[in-house]
């Protein structure tokens, strides 16, 4: 999956400064991070509601969706795939790989992080 991800990521990144009427991936970054993520979101709700009627093949499709927006979403907020990675080691050393954050965890998280400038050229 990594690599997968990985090589998406980059994709998404080659293709922001392509023509808008050429590249649905360029469109979005167009525009702007309001539509990145409103298609994010809508994205999830397909996963979600696919999942819920046991529809095994569609949550698979719609899965891939979504990561394709939560990468746009990433490119667009300057995270990258490794960002993800390294928060994702780090729960493994504190809670466990299959814990979520304890509630108010996140919160201080964020206040604790420093915040990293777009990567996207403006």
């Amino acid at each position: 999956m990594n690599d997968s991800l990985d090589r998406l990521y980059a994709s998404i990144l080659a293709a922001r400064e392509r023509d808008p009427q050429l590249s649905r991936t360029s469109k979005l970054f167009r525009d702007g991070v309001q539509k990145m993520a409103k298609k994010l979101a809508e994205e999830a709700i397909e996963v979600g509601l696919d999942a819920v009627q046991m529809h095994r093949e569609n949550v698979v499709l719609e899965s891939a969706d979504l990561l394709y927006h939560l990468c746009v979403v990433w490119a667009e907020t300057g995270v990258t795939p490794d960002d993800v990675r390294a928060e994702i080691d780090r729960r493994e050393r504190v809670y466990g790989i299959a814990e979520k954050l304890p509630k108010g965890a996140a919160q201080r998280l964020v206040i604790a992080m420093p915040r990293r400038k777009s990567a996207r050229k403006r």
